[in-house]
């Protein structure tokens, strides 16, 4: 995108009007001559006298107007050229009044190239060399005449004077209307920056949007394949190992049984996840419900002792809010039943006006925490492997609500999670 102005247009006409006026005084020089050689028919040595004149005058004009470099076409030197162009107006309406068209270059160039009072200066020289040539040509320096001339130059100098503060208002104007123009280049030059700048950034924010959607849908899908297909098969290889080791056919039924409706149920919950839908527990149920199912199932499996506590007013809360603190539970009574050797566990979902929050503790073995909330005991791969994405997978779910979670535990002192977030009611934005 261009903004464009109009100065070329303007530069272009003020260029063709400077060249006219550079040949003008030429071409006024040199039109008299006919009508001085056909009027007067003055004598072979009177015309070439003339014509020595013009010429004289013609390289005076080229020299110092167009000649002359522009760094020397200083006030001093404009004014001796000034004085030059009078006194060749004044010899050339001595030889013929016909110079009268030349002697008008006079006023032209009076407030063309100097300002103030020698601009009036030069021009009432140059009017009352143009008031001799009106009244016929130089004639006997009588009173008379003289008032004649004066009289003449003073009417000359006011009409010019009129058309010259017009010119030099004009002149002003066009100063200006250059300096605006001037300023409006800049400016576009400015925006064309700007736009190209813009759209740098623009092209920078879309590389880093894309690469920001990526990077969280990759997230997005490892938490759910962590929270259903790991967890899933954690509790099936759990209950298979349960199964081999009873000698209680009723017993290794019932864990069969349990393997087969958790292999069921985590292929749902992982087609699901890849749809990104809602846990199938949260479609059917509100989530104090859904807790109270997932935590009845959970305890069924694991033979841990659990119940589960809400206090506070329950109400809808955005179907994000109401996942991840299912999910957060899921991970904590996961972790539970792999690592505590917790007899009973409880689950607490408390509405407290603009925050909820969610609590899960067991009286199991415990452990050291570091500064991350991480077992501080558990290498870094081993931890990775065996519940440390977990771990990482709540803080990211509930990090992206805005939300806190904290870990208190201790060796023997039982673990408690705690998960707190924003209570984004139905059909508000999170």
């Amino acid at each position: 995108m261009t903004v464009r102005t109009p100065d070329s247009g303007f530069v272009a006409l003020e260029q063709r009007w400077e060249a006219v006026l550079r040949g003008v005084p030429f071409l006024l020089l040199a039109v008299p001559l006919l009508p001085y050689a056909l009027s007067q028919q003055p004598s072979t040595g009177a015309l070439l006298i003339t014509l020595g004149i013009m010429a004289g005058v013609g390289i005076w004009i080229g020299a110092l107007t167009m000649l002359l470099p522009a760094r020397l076409q200083g006030p001093w030197m404009m004014r001796l050229y000034m004085t030059g162009l009078v006194a060749c107006s004044f010899a050339l309406a001595v030889r013929s009044p016909w110079f009268a068209f030349f002697t008008w270059i006079g006023f032209l160039h009076a407030f063309r190239y100097q300002r103030g009072a020698w601009g009036w200066m030069f021009a009432s020289l140059t009017s009352l060399a143009f008031a001799i040539s009106q009244t016929g040509g130089f004639h006997k320096l009588t009173p008379s005449w003289i008032a004649i001339w004066l009289v003449l130059a003073a009417v000359d100098l006011g009409m010019v004077g009129v058309f010259g503060t017009l010119g030099q208002r004009s002149e002003e104007q066009n100063q200006a209307r250059k300096v605006m123009i001037a300023d409006l280049a800049e400016a576009n030059q400015r925006l064309e920056d700007m736009i190209a700048e813009n759209t740098g950034l623009q092209a920078q924010l879309l590389t880093q949007a894309r690469e920001a959607g990526v990077l969280a849908e990759r997230q997005r899908m490892a938490r759910e394949i962590h929270d259903t297909l790991a967890q899933g098969l954690t509790g099936i290889i759990t209950q298979l190992e349960a199964a081999e080791r009873t000698r209680q056919e009723n017993e290794r039924e019932r864990r069969l049984g349990n393997a087969k409706q958790l292999a069921r149920e985590s292929l749902t919950e992982a087609r699901r996840s890849v749809q990104a839908l809602r846990p199938q527990a949260l479609e059917d149920a509100r989530l104090p419900e859904a807790l109270t199912d997932e935590v009845a199932r959970w305890s069924a499996t694991s033979g841990v002792g659990a119940d589960v506590t809400t206090t506070g007013d329950p109400r809808p809360l955005h179907p994000e809010v109401e996942v991840t603190l299912l999910r957060v539970a899921q991970e904590a009574l996961a972790n539970v039943a792999k690592h505590a050797s917790a007899a009973h566990a409880g689950v607490t979902l408390s509405y407290m006006g603009d925050v909820v929050t969610l609590d899960v503790r067991d009286d199991g073995a415990g452990f050291t925490v570091n500064g991350s909330g991480c077992p501080a005991s558990t290498p870094k791969t081993t931890d990775d492997r065996k519940g440390g994405f977990g771990l990482t997978a709540m803080r990211q779910r509930v990090t992206r609500l805005a939300g806190q979670l904290e870990i208190e535990s201790e060796p023997g002192g039982g673990t408690a999670v705690s998960a707190s977030v924003p209570a984004i009611p139905l059909g508000g934005k999170p």
